[in-house]
């Protein structure tokens, strides 16, 4: 590292950061009122050139405004490290001061949008375990500053900093390097009914669009009639339902694959200095650093596929804040077609491959199958008083004959694949339905434990054990009361006795 390189002044970030700002601005603005533009195409045609002059002098005095408070935004924005913490002051209006000691920062990420590639700046978001999305986010730095600055932050010591400083001059041999064509293969054995509701959803949503646009132009009718006459035709041909079906699915496996190149483009995974360093993405690129003592937990999955294929996908759980959602995302990392060798490397890493290898599986109760048997009657049933009273074609019954099996099926697996297993330091938990995932657990992650009954479960002799973790609740569900009790008694036992820090 460079030592000339110094943070201890307050310093701005580079001058590009200006076009980032101004950029995400309009974009924020567009995203917010993206009405207001569909409403002006529509009358377009109606609107005057005396209505339309107006118009284009507040689009211009608008972007005037946003370029005015990108700079304002970009002048007050300074940041600095000082005493192992980093200090940043924001604001135009409303000075904020903010300092966050280093051992509560959790990872320092790099990310590059089209952008900032285009102009060669790097955007550095510094993430903290209790909050639900980057605490700080500095839009623009070059390479070598957002280098220099993620190891002051995460380096505390010289000793520590000349480790790092050898290691980057070595050409370390990467755990895991991802090509195009593994790609490909990874993308094959993505959830690809996952992808088909989303475009049926994607679809709705434009119809409801492609609606209200025939609505304004007052032509509602004319589109009912043509969907009447077209719902009619493909009604009666067999051919253009499995055709549209089959279309349908090969967009959908073609949508995974697009999500997966974008996603994990270029993916490559190294081991340094107890962390996982992944870097990937195509329009998007972004450097994550995984701290072992950051993990809270990992998932591994497979599934027929990826067994064929010999791969399978190690999902990372990191500290959030509340339940996951979008903010939160970037912190469930996922590294994909990893081969069995590489899986063992990280769970070695992890200290998850020693104990657990000589100890068997053991099964939740079957009374969780019966129960999600039960549990069926409360959908089948009203779907079909809904095809009795609602539907005219009685024919609508037949359905039944491929829903049921299928979630006949579906349960004796999700049943099959609640397995656990543990040793005195980790907890393995398994699940799936046709995909198999596989949670390790350190005990000392634990915050808590709670074991729940109802009154069905009492009279079966069964528990309920849920774990919650810095990164949620882990749950293992219908377990024969004196195993769950003796887990509940030697977790707590774990989390009062263990010296580890769960961070």
């Amino acid at each position: 590292m460079d030592k000339t390189n110094d943070f201890s002044q307050f310093r701005r970030q580079s001058k590009k950061g200006i076009i980032v700002i101004y950029l995400n601005l309009i974009y924020k603005f567009l995203k917010a009122f993206w009405i207001l533009l569909f409403l002006f195409i529509q009358k377009f045609s109606k609107i005057t050139q005396e209505t339309l002059l107006y118009i284009y002098l507040g689009v211009a005095v608008l972007l005037i405004f946003l370029l005015v408070r990108a700079y304002l935004i970009f002048k007050n924005f300074k940041f600095k490290v000082e005493n192992k913490h980093f200090v940043l002051q924001k604001g135009i209006i409303k000075k904020t001061n903010t300092s966050i000691p280093f051992d509560r920062i959790q990872n320092i990420n790099f990310k590059q949008n089209i952008i900032q590639q285009i102009i060669n700046v790097h955007e550095v978001n510094v993430e903290t375990a209790g909050s639900s999305k980057a605490e700080i986010s500095i839009k623009a730095l070059s390479f070598k500053d957002a280098k220099d600055l993620k190891n002051i932050v995460t380096v505390v010591s010289d000793k520590e900093s000349l480790k790092v400083e050898q290691v980057e001059k070595e050409q370390d041999k990467p755990l895991l390097k991802i090509g195009f064509l593994s790609l490909l293969k990874v993308s094959l054995t993505e959830n690809h009914l996952q992808s088909l509701l989303l475009l049926f959803a994607l679809l709705v949503g434009f119809f409801q669009q492609v609606d209200d646009l025939f609505k304004g132009l007052g032509k509602k009718e004319e589109l009912s009639n043509f969907i009447s006459n077209n719902a009619s035709a493909l009604k009666t041909s067999v051919f253009l339902i499995v055709g549209l079906l089959v279309f349908l699915s090969i967009v959908a496996v073609l949508s995974s694959i697009v999500r997966v190149v974008f996603k994990h483009f270029n993916l490559t995974v190294f081991i340094k200095n107890d962390a996982l360093e992944v870097y990937q993405g195509l329009t998007t690129k972004k450097s994550v650093i995984l701290k072992k003592s950051k993990i809270q937990h990992i998932t591994i999955s497979t599934n027929p596929i990826k067994r064929k294929l010999g791969i399978s996908f190690i999902t990372f759980k990191q500290a959030i804040s509340g339940k996951v959602n979008k903010k939160q995302k970037d912190k469930i990392i996922r590294i994909v077609g990893c081969k069995e060798k590489q899986v063992t490397e990280v769970k070695s890493l992890l200290s998850f491959n020693k104990e657990l290898q000589d100890i068997s599986f053991q099964n939740s109760n079957i009374y969780l199958k019966y129960r999600n048997y039960i549990r069926s009657l409360f959908f089948f049933i009203p779907l079909n008083v809904l095809f009795f009273f609602e539907i005219e074609e009685y024919n609508a019954f037949w359905i039944n004959l491929i829903i049921i099996p299928i979630y006949l099926v579906a349960v004796h697996f999700f049943y099959k694949k609640r397995i656990f297993k543990f040793s005195k330091d980790v907890l393995l938990i398994g699940t799936g339905i046709l995909e198999t995932h596989k949670t390790y657990l350190p005990f000392f992650k634990v915050q808590n434990i709670k074991m729940k009954q109802t009154i069905f479960q009492e009279r079966k002799n069964v528990a309920d054990l849920v774990f919650q973790t810095a990164s949620g609740k882990v749950k293992l569900p219908c377990v024969d009361f004196d195993k769950a009790l003796h887990i509940y008694n030697y977790t707590l036992f774990k989390v009062e006795s263990s010296t580890k820090s769960w961070m």
